[in-house]
């Protein structure tokens, strides 16, 4: 096998979650709507009652709306990641997975490749939702939207191994979507990505 065999394969791959992706359109909106109820409905009601002092030592003013974007983009990304290993489990019952794994390629370097499939995918999620907090007058300085870069990409080859690690240990897809839930949620809501805890 030759250098140029493992790059083909590898963007055979991107290709194919990426068009995935965009002929699924109901997911793509689906993954917009979760952050966009939160910025927009949910942060009117929170703002109330946290206020706009958010971070310690309290001396540091931003709006509950600059706040939750952080979060918002991680729950994008952690969505995501589960949701493409939905997608390899659901391969893996209908039996296109082994179309991927008769090539003589090491299964390895296969898994990776989903991975960064995965983690391209949600960078144009991420990247769409900011789009649309900038609508809302939550913009980043010009450079902020490339030096956040690669945070987003390790959070999210973090999250889809994450996902991986998962669908690899369940076979059958109404049980991962139960197992996603259950790791999905505790996740999100026990961190600070909504609201601060030490409020």
């Amino acid at each position: 096998m030759t250098p140029g065999h493992y790059g083909r394969c590898l963007a055979g791959i991107v290709v194919r979650e990426a068009l995935r992706f965009v002929h699924q359109r109901e997911r793509f909106v689906a993954a917009l709507v979760r952050p966009f109820v939160w910025l927009v409905v949910f942060a009117a009601g929170f703002r109330s009652v946290l206020g706009v002092s958010i971070v310690p030592p309290y001396e540091t003013y931003i709006t509950y709306d600059v706040y939750i974007v952080p979060g918002l983009v991680g729950m994008v990304q952690l969505f995501n990641g589960m949701q493409s290993s939905l997608s390899m489990v659901y391969d893996r019952e209908m039996g296109s997975m082994k179309t991927l794994l008769v090539a003589p390629l090491p299964r390895w370097y296969l898994l990776g490749c989903k991975l960064l499939a995965g983690t391209c995918v949600s960078l144009l999620q991420v990247y769409a939702f900011l789009a649309i907090a900038w609508v809302f007058g939550i913009v980043l300085p010009p450079l902020g939207y490339l030096a956040v870069l690669p945070a987003l990409v390790l959070s999210g080859l973090m999250l889809g191994a994450l996902g991986l690690l998962l669908s690899s240990a369940i076979r059958q897809l109404e049980n991962f979507a139960g197992v996603m839930n259950f790791v999905i949620f505790p996740l999100f809501f026990l961190s600070s990505a909504l609201y601060p805890l030490w409020k």
